[in-house]
């Protein structure tokens, strides 16, 4: 066996290799003409019709300015308002002061918002106690001022 030559599978010096890529030349023939195909029925479709309302003929929203409730660092109130005049006013009030105005302006302007400017040495508990009592008296906007920054 020593002498007996060792077979090559190897004919010619050459392999068959299998091919493991793909061709990816005819998926982009595809997607270019369906790209055309598209292009060009894309004109073609009739847009819907929508009848939609011009700014002119929308009824103006009257905007009310709001109750401004301020809670000082000395626990002292004071609520900032328009007046029936228009003109703006300020009163310091107690507790009980607040409660029966609130409750008065909200018979004359149910949907008046109400903002709370509190102080920020001011204790979370006062905060809630006016927001509460705000709530109690049927104001259904209740807003928190900060400072931005």
């Amino acid at each position: 066996m020593a002498g007996t030559p060792i077979r090559s599978s190897m004919r010619g010096g050459r392999s068959r290799r299998s091919m493991a890529d793909i061709n990816v030349v005819p998926y982009i023939d595809v997607m270019l003409v369906l790209l055309v195909i598209f292009m060009v029925t894309a004109p073609l479709v009739a847009p819907s019709i929508v009848n939609l309302p011009t700014v002119g003929n929308a009824a103006p929203q009257e905007q009310t300015p709001p109750v401004v409730v301020n809670i000082r660092a000395d626990g002292r109130i004071s609520v900032r308002y328009k007046g029936d005049s228009g003109a703006s006013q300020e009163d310091t009030m107690t507790k009980a002061e607040l409660n029966s105005f609130i409750a008065a302006r909200q018979a004359d302007h149910p949907d008046q918002p109400v903002v709370i400017a509190a102080d920020k040495t001011v204790q979370y508990d006062a905060v809630m106690t006016v927001m509460s009592d705000l709530k109690a008296r049927g104001v259904k906007r209740v807003g928190l001022l900060v400072k931005s920054q």
